[in-house]
């Protein structure tokens, strides 16, 4: 499985980006997956996870609640990041994951970038 992470860019503080995280093939077996970040110089963290052991409930990471969303499509095998109200602190590399079965699979990092 491949996952194609895209939507990063440059963004003003207080706009708005959508990710895309693309797999190439059904995500109806995914047990679990969601949206990591990593900032230059930190190590990478998480933003939002979905699992079903929780019921497909997704966790957000505090300093994100309220202004990202996760969400899937399932007919286009595709999982999206809303993100809102976007900071300076948002500035990262977002990468999706997905896990299948008991593999993990890692998208390529997207930019996201916000700065005035």
């Amino acid at each position: 499985v491949q996952l194609q992470a895209s939507g990063g860019g440059s963004v003003q503080p207080g706009g708005s980006l959508r990710l895309s995280c693309a797999a190439s093939a059904s995500i109806f077996w995914v047990s679990a997956g969601g949206w990591y970040r990593q900032a230059p110089g930190k190590q990478r963290e998480l933003v939002a996870r979905f699992s079903s052991a929780t019921g497909g409930i997704t966790d957000y990471a505090d300093s994100v609640k309220g202004r990202f969303t996760l969400s899937r499509d399932y007919a286009k095998n595709t999982m999206y990041l809303q993100m809102n109200n976007l900071k300076p602190d948002d500035t990262a590399v977002y990468y999706c994951n997905a896990d299948i079965s008991t593999i993990t699979y890692w998208g390529q990092g997207t930019q996201v970038t916000v700065s005035s």
